[in-house]
């Protein structure tokens, strides 16, 4: 069954935002130095926890198991969450539609995606993990087969692709692994500009000690003719960890989310911000852990995900916090959930784990409150 989330406050701006968000609001005590004041469901050190829904897991819609859910987007014209399947054996690529993630459930039934002449794609064909949608309410989906960005109509048929370089294809055509290529994938506020990222390290991003921590972003602009890649930009994760999925918000913040599993302590999730404004053009540059720190982006962290409050949140597998799951989708808003405290946006970030249709894994809906620089 779905939880009610926590009441949780953290300033009059936040209050703002939790009301616009139907949440409730408890008072808060401010901390000296602090950012953000520290309360029950402080996420540190920029975010609180809201609440989090199981209503997903392992739904059964007109017979067809809900799962494998990778991404997060808003969908305006449906007034609704959108969430990809990734790859489920020979099942057709799909689009789940959902709402509340107080109280996730489906609505109406999932939007097949094709390709040009009408054949589904299926887990054969497409690893969907990356989502967003485009102003004109197309979809836009990233697999990691190839890797692939393919733009698909409301209807679900493919209308377009963008360009990846060769070198990101999964090896031996590239430089990628596989199941560790295009896994983030969002559209600016603004509707202009692409930002895609790599799961995972480029073989000649790898540094001659086997460090493997550097990461590639693709940065696509829009055009008259289209979508034209711009420049690549890089990024630095921390040891360990893999990028699940990446936000854009403001003119040029987004927001990474770095996930990481241990067998015996579970998942551990870490939302940090970087910002596209004046960082290097990377795509010249043959080896980031070469060229070192000074061709990537500086970030911040916004939420130690994993030190939020389990909210009494059910484990089916070994968590050092019982709220972690498989999250690899983010998004934030939707648009009129943001307010502003000393200059900065509070927002609304929803995060979506994948159950990889396993009777171990849970499909959770995460909503936090998080202070953006």
């Amino acid at each position: 069954m779905p939880r009610r989330p926590a009441l949780t406050a953290f300033t009059a701006a936040a209050g703002s935002l939790l009301a616009c968000a139907a949440l409730a609001v408890a008072p808060a005590t401010a901390q000296p130095g602090s950012r953000l004041p520290i309360g029950a469901g402080q996420c540190p050190p920029d975010a609180v926890a809201l609440g989090y829904s199981d209503g997903l897991d392992k739904a059964v819609i007109d017979g067809v198991t809900v799962g494998g859910l990778s991404d997060i987007a808003w969908d305006a014209r449906r007034h609704a969450y959108a969430s990809t399947v990734d790859n489920h054996g020979t099942d057709p690529s799909r689009i789940w539609f959902w709402r509340d993630p107080e109280h996730a459930h489906v609505v109406g039934g999932p939007l097949v995606l094709t390709e040009p002449d009408g054949t589904p794609y299926t887990g054969a064909t497409a690893d969907n993990e990356g989502l967003a949608i485009l102003p004109n309410g197309r979809y836009l989906v990233s697999s990691e087969t190839e890797p692939s960005i393919r733009i698909f109509g409301r209807g679900g048929r493919q209308r377009d692709e963008l360009p990846v370089p060769a070198r990101f294809r999964v090896a031996p055509a590239g430089e990628a692994t596989a199941n560790a290529t295009l896994e983030g994938l969002t559209v600016t506020p603004n509707g202009r500009r692409i930002v895609a990222s790599m799961e995972g390290t480029l073989s000649e991003d790898v540094g001659t000690d086997g460090t493997d921590t550097y990461r590639r972003f693709l940065v696509y602009d829009r055009s008259r003719s289209g979508w034209v890649l711009r420049e690549q930009v890089g990024y630095q994760v921390e040891p360990g960890n893999r990028i699940a999925d990446v936000q854009a918000y403001g003119r040029d913040g987004l927001l990474v989310l770095e996930a990481a599993y241990d067998a015996a302590t579970g998942k551990t999730i870490q939302l940090y911000a970087v910002h596209t404004a004046g960082a290097a053009d990377v795509t010249e540059v043959p080896d980031l852990a070469d060229a070192g720190t000074a061709d990537v982006m500086p970030k911040s962290l916004v939420a130690d995900v994993t030190a939020c409050p389990s909210m009494g949140a059910p484990a089916k597998e070994a968590q050092t916090n019982p709220l972690m799951d498989n999250f690899e989708g983010l998004t934030i808003g939707p648009a009129g959930s943001h307010h502003r405290r000393g200059g900065h946006p509070v927002s609304r970030v929803t995060l979506i784990s994948d159950d990889n249709f396993g009777a171990n894994q849970t499909t959770r809906v995460l909503s936090l409150a998080a202070l953006l620089p």
